[in-house]
């Protein structure tokens, strides 16, 4: 199998909030597995569809950013869906690519 991606991917295991652009007041929290500047892996409880648009928001710790908490707000689809099965809960595997993102840094990212 050809390795298809061109952005290195980092093992993080971090809170990712997931919203529907259509369905503004659903928003879903779930955990990243791997990301990197083009596409996240990420599960959550919600059914997903592939091709679905997502509002994605997440927070990179002092301990990754070494100085403030920085919160990355990206748009982005999905690309493939698959079940999981986590500590006996039935849980989504979703791969996500990123078409654009914002980056905020520390105490603006809480006022917006």
């Amino acid at each position: 199998m050809t390795e298809r991606r061109n952005a290195r991917r980092y093992d993080l295991s971090l809170p990712v909030m997931i919203r529907m652009p259509a369905d503004v007041q659903d928003l879903q929290a779930g955990e990243t597995r791997d990301i990197s500047t083009r596409g996240l892996y990420f599960v959550i409880e919600q059914d997903l569809q592939a091709g679905s648009e997502l509002d994605i928001t997440l927070t990179l710790p002092t301990e990754v950013t070494h100085g403030s908490e920085v919160f990355v707000r990206a748009a982005g689809k999905v690309v493939r869906v698959e079940p999981r099965t986590e500590a006996r809960n039935m849980r989504l595997g979703v791969a996500a690519v990123i078409e654009r993102y914002d980056i905020i840094r520390g105490e603006n990212a809480r006022h917006n």
